[in-house]
């Protein structure tokens, strides 16, 4: 069978996204709601797909492999030769199905797809996820070099870097005593390295590397896929929301004693100072989100967060201090309006509103 075009070619070269899809039980209701957003090249089988696929350049190879999982499961072994490869690898895939199956969800997860959908959903929740990873896909390849180039892009207020030069320079000839003591106690307490660094999404989509004090196991990392089974976006999905943005897990069995201790006192943030002194993050801003819940944030609406200075604390850390009843929608919005609003005065303010307790209480 000839694949079936929705839209002309041609209409990429205006910017349209192509797709590429296999599968027939949803083929309707994605021509029907997708095709005047995308350009959509329709496969009846995986098999089908995977030969227009192979008739492809790297001019005209499309932007997004959109597949119905089928009753062979053929879908993923797809997925594994496209990853390698090397015009391929680096596909947008994300997978449909008609059928809640929990195995074929953590399949998915594992093999690290972009999304996975159970139908009933809404299109319009998809054509916005699929906007986005085609937008994040053009940063993330390049967020190391983005973030060389960054500052053309966003320059920090004098006024504001001086504040974060003279607060984290004293706080750090303050409590080096404390950090030495922690970090000692940290190699007594369990192995592993004293400091713990991961890669955060700041400013602009800018990427660093963060650091806390080590409050987890060494091995947290391989444990927080197999939670995620159990608690994370994919897990949410069979109750029509996604709310893992903000991931977070209440009695995470990856945290050390010391570490539940630390984090609970704010001690484990210490080491962020050097970020800011460093010029990564600030002293008030919106919180840095490691890149697997930026990529997370698919609307235009909620990515507005990464308009604004990254920072240690925030209006949403002040606002409801010591709750767990904020909603992921307050924290967003409060991030959105800092982004927006940011301001030497209202840095104070929120400083000021943080003391004693300047420091984020994160259970992440």
């Amino acid at each position: 069978m000839t694949p079936s075009t929705a839209t002309d070619w041609n209409q990429s070269s205006n910017g349209q996204v192509r797709v590429a899809y296999a599968g027939t039980e949803l083929k309707d209701l994605i021509a029907a709601d997708l095709s005047n957003s995308f350009s959509i090249t329709f496969n009846d089988t995986v098999q089908e797909l995977e030969t227009f696929l192979g008739e492809q350049s790297i001019i005209t190879v499309p932007d997004i492999i959109l597949v119905e999982v089928d009753k062979d499961e053929e879908c993923f072994a797809l997925v594994e030769r496209l990853r390698k490869n090397m015009l391929m690898n680096g596909l947008i895939i994300v997978m449909l199905s008609t059928q809640k199956n929990k195995e074929q969800v953590l399949k998915a997860m594992r093999m690290k797809l972009h999304d996975f959908y159970t139908y009933p959903f809404a299109t319009s929740d998809l054509r916005e996820r699929l906007n986005f990873l085609v937008r994040f896909k053009l940063i993330k390849p390049r967020l190391l070099e983005l973030s060389k180039e960054v500052d053309t892009t966003y320059r920090m207020p004098w006024g504001k870097r001086a504040l974060d030069l003279f607060i984290s320079c004293t706080m750090l000839i303050c409590l080096m005593p404390i950090m030495l003591i922690v970090a000692i106690l940290i190699k007594l307490d369990s192995k592993g390295p004293v400091f713990y660094k991961s890669k955060r999404v700041g400013t602009g989509y800018k990427v660093f590397d963060f650091y806390k004090f080590r409050s987890m196991r060494t091995d947290a990392d391989q444990l927080l896929a197999k939670m995620a089974e159990e608690h994370n976006q994919y897990a949410a999905e069979e109750e029509g929301a996604n709310k893992a943005a903000f991931v977070k897990f209440k009695n995470d069995p990856r945290i050390t004693k010391l570490g539940s201790f630390l984090r609970s006192s704010s001690l484990d943030e210490l080491p962020q100072l050097f970020n800011i002194l460093r010029g990564d993050m600030s002293v008030v801003g919106n919180r840095p989100l490691p890149v697997y819940e930026a990529e997370m944030l698919t609307s235009n609406e909620w990515s507005m967060r990464f308009l604004g200075p990254a920072g240690l604390t925030g209006l949403w850390q002040i606002s409801k201090r010591g709750k767990e009843d904020m909603s992921e929608r307050e924290r967003k919005k409060l991030d959105n309006f800092y982004a927006q609003k940011y301001s030497l005065w209202l840095d104070l303010k929120i400083i000021i509103g943080t003391v004693p307790a300047l420091f984020q209480k994160e259970k992440v």
